[in-house]
């Protein structure tokens, strides 16, 4: 760091001139008054006083000023503490303290422009979190809300301020399925009706430590369901080209390899025949594969009735055990049997994979004047919030032989339906997956 230029007149230099100056005229005083025949006590006497006086006269100015220039510092260095760095000096003196003025006026200035590139790096974080689509809600350790962005405000308050408010009296503001999400710390996938609209969020929970005060974090992201939509349509429309070339290639493949069994058996090659069965099976093999897929892709429009709860239950128990939690609703449930049918199984052919036990694999039926609710739950490992944020995509698996159209298909079935689907990892481990469709009347 340069330094500043040197002082010409330190104040150890004026003390020291000035003690000089007053032993002088202590000592010469004396002498002069003796050379007059004055009595030497006298003499002595009136050269100490006359010093004395001198000293007092000269050192006066000097400690005033010195003392005026330390309560500036005194003052300047309390704004410091205070977070105030708009105080300069202006101390205009030729000695150290003047050189000490300028370095306090140095750093104040860097503290400054320091504080104003920090302030408007705030405003920029701020701007960018406030102009975000992502909810974001800081919660501190008694459950007051201290910081909320705009899309938090307009999502859970109407646009209304969050801070300062608990997060037990703004919950039930908000959709019910939303509030339960945010009340149980649920990470996942959470969908809820908005009029006749509705919506799936994603919500994410984590906690940390600021002033040594635990704090969480609540962000909810919407999951934009018009881009979502317009993907499976395209994924729709590879799936129905590449189906057509492969049974426009499988059908003659198969019928010539049924050919080729024929001839083999005329010349009783057991070999050749065990090849042509091999071909065979494959063909087939392919084209169950294919079909898995056109039936995503051509999923017809739902043909709902009324289904009997208990007549649904029978037929899939069989199937995929599981217990029945709950007693079934005394309404009908009003939906496609077939597809939904399917959808269940999907589901629990899910947690009957995800190494639950088959005691914890529970279904439960609820109906309310809006629509039906169908859960399915499991003890196994859940899913990671990256697998969550993806699951309901075609294509997508973790399973080394998945094709990825088990949730996809549920999906599309509940759309048809009118319905959401959603998933959540429970707080004591495992998946809930719950498929809501509405009543005709409410659609």
């Amino acid at each position: 760091m340069p330094q500043g230029p040197s002082p010409k007149t330190s104040i150890e230099g004026k003390l020291f001139a000035i003690v000089m100056l007053a032993v002088i005229l202590g000592t010469g005083i004396p002498f002069g008054l003796l050379q007059l025949g004055a009595n030497p006590i006298l003499a002595w006497s009136a050269g100490m006083l006359l010093a004395l006086i001198l000293a007092f006269a000269l050192l006066r100015p000097l400690t005033r000023n010195l003392n005026r220039a330390l309560q500036s510092l005194e003052g300047g260095l309390l704004n410091f503490r205070d977070g105030d760095f708009s105080i300069s000096l202006a101390l205009r003196r030729n000695d150290q303290l003047g050189q000490l003025a300028e370095l306090y006026n140095e750093v104040g200035e860097i503290l400054r422009r320091e504080r104003a590139h920090v302030h408007q790096r705030e405003l920029l974080l701020d701007t960018v979190i406030q102009s975000s689509p992502l909810a974001l809600l800081l919660i501190d350790h008694s459950e007051h809300i201290i910081y909320a962005n705009t899309s938090a405000r307009h999502l859970l308050h109407d646009g209304k301020p969050l801070q300062g408010h608990r997060l037990q009296k703004i919950l039930p503001l908000c959709p019910p399925e939303l509030a339960q999400a945010i009340e149980q710390r649920q990470d996942g996938l959470t969908s809820y009706l908005d009029g006749e609209s509705s919506h799936t969020l994603h919500i994410s929970n984590s906690t940390f430590v600021l002033n040594s005060q635990k704090h969480r974090l609540i962000l909810l992201r919407e999951m934009t369901r018009e881009l979502t939509r317009a993907e499976v349509q395209v994924w729709k429309k590879v799936i129905r080209l590449i189906s057509h070339e492969l049974n426009n290639s499988l059908a003659p493949i198969s019928s010539m390899a049924h050919s080729g069994k024929l001839l083999s058996e005329k010349i009783d090659s057991q070999q050749l025949a065990g090849v042509f069965d091999v071909i065979a099976d494959r063909c087939r093999h392919l084209t169950e594969f294919t079909q898995g897929y056109a039936r995503f892709a051509k999923l017809p429009p739902p043909s709902c009735e009324e289904v009997n709860w208990s007549t649904l239950v029978k037929h899939l128990q069989p199937l995929h055990p599981f217990a029945l939690k709950g007693e079934l609703p005394l309404r009908p449930g009003y939906f496609d049997p077939a597809q939904i049918e399917q959808a269940l199984l999907n589901l629990l052919k899910n947690a009957s994979e995800s190494g639950s036990k088959k005691e914890d694999i529970t279904l439960q039926v609820e109906t309310d004047p809006h629509g039906q609710l169908l859960t399915i739950a499991d003890r196994g490992v859940g899913m990671s919030d990256k697998v969550l944020e993806q699951a309901l995509l075609p294509f997508y698996s973790t399973k080394p032989q998945g094709v990825g159209l088990g949730l996809a298909l549920c999906r599309e079935i509940a759309d048809a339906h009118g319905g959401q689907i959603r998933l959540h990892n429970r707080s004591e481990g495992g998946l809930q997956v719950s498929l809501w469709l509405p009543w005709p009347d409410s659609r």
